[in-house]
């Protein structure tokens, strides 16, 4: 049986970083959230270990991260890196000392994504791919779409994992650009995406509603398929709009209403996630391989 993974969560102390996302009216998020608070959350659940990434950006957050990281829980580390500066992302790579290091990532908001596809970030992603580190991220825009397509084809060895679902405007249901982004994505096969709820959405909502997120979640499963999905809670940012249990067990069903053999559904509950972050002793298959076997559509 696959180990059952979170693949998407945050530990953090308030005192000891800023969180500019975090608006005044988040005042579930005004606390400190360890390990201990998760353990009996997952517990309860019956999850089995998570993946624990970064949620500010400076170099503090990588040494906070490395504690954390003690945790057994804790399978795989999403550190941070200042990704628009290839130069200083390089040298924050080059110390990295964070046990369980499985990706990196920064916060991009909507900010524009032209230094993307620059000679140097092409190198830098290169390194990463070449350390067999993913890259996570969360495109709100046509045009980050854009950069983040464009890089993908030509560092295909490079695993990227779009977060919480590329943003879908579940709030007002809108369906484009979205769906039109969704798709160009899924046409790279070292692309794969996490089913959670992002902290803009759980912001526009007035309370929990995984039943909006049911035809968001559809087109992702007919585009990516299991083994390129990932269940994902974003505890505690969840807590805006729904406790941990409620919202894994929420977002399971969904799942698995659209996917319905037992391989399916390991894949989606930890497979994907082991295989996409080379969790443990299993390293990420050759992309080069997969992508000579699957090209795009």
């Amino acid at each position: 049986m696959t180990r059952i993974i979170d693949a998407h969560q945050h530990f953090w102390k308030t005192s000891l970083q800023e969180q500019p996302w975090r608006e005044k009216s988040h005042t579930q998020l005004e606390h400190d959230f360890e390990p201990d608070d998760l353990t009996p959350e997952l517990n309860s659940a019956g999850v089995d270990a998570t993946i624990l990434m970064q949620s500010v950006d400076e170099p503090a957050e990588n040494l906070r991260l490395a504690e954390y990281a003690t945790s057994s829980r804790v399978a795989g580390v999403v550190a941070w890196l200042p990704l628009p500066d290839a130069r200083a992302a390089g040298r924050e790579l080059d110390g990295l000392r964070v046990p369980k290091l499985v990706g990196v990532r920064c916060l991009i908001a909507d900010d524009p994504l032209e230094w993307l596809t620059k000679d140097d970030s092409i190198d830098l992603f290169r390194s990463i791919a070449g350390r067999h580190l993913v890259w996570d991220v969360v495109p709100i825009t046509l045009e980050q779409t854009q950069a983040i397509l464009k890089l993908a084809r030509i560092v295909p060895d490079l695993r990227i994992v779009i977060d919480h679902l590329g943003r879908p405007p579940i709030e007002t249901q809108e369906w484009e650009p979205w769906a039109s982004n969704l798709r160009e994505l899924a046409s790279c096969p070292n692309v794969a995406v996490k089913v959670s709820v992002g902290i803009n959405a759980l912001t526009a909502w007035s309370e929990w509603n995984v039943e909006a997120l049911s035809r968001y979640v559809e087109l992702t499963a007919q585009e990516f398929g299991a083994d390129r999905m990932m269940l994902a809670s974003n505890w505690p940012v969840i807590l805006l709009r729904a406790q941990y249990g409620q919202a894994w067990n929420d977002l399971t069903a969904l799942l698995f209403g659209f996917f319905e053999s037992q391989q399916e559904r390991e894949a989606l509950l930890g497979g994907t996630a082991e295989k996409w972050y080379g969790l443990g002793t299993t390293r990420a298959p050759d992309l080069q391989k997969e992508v000579m076997q699957s090209p795009p559509e």
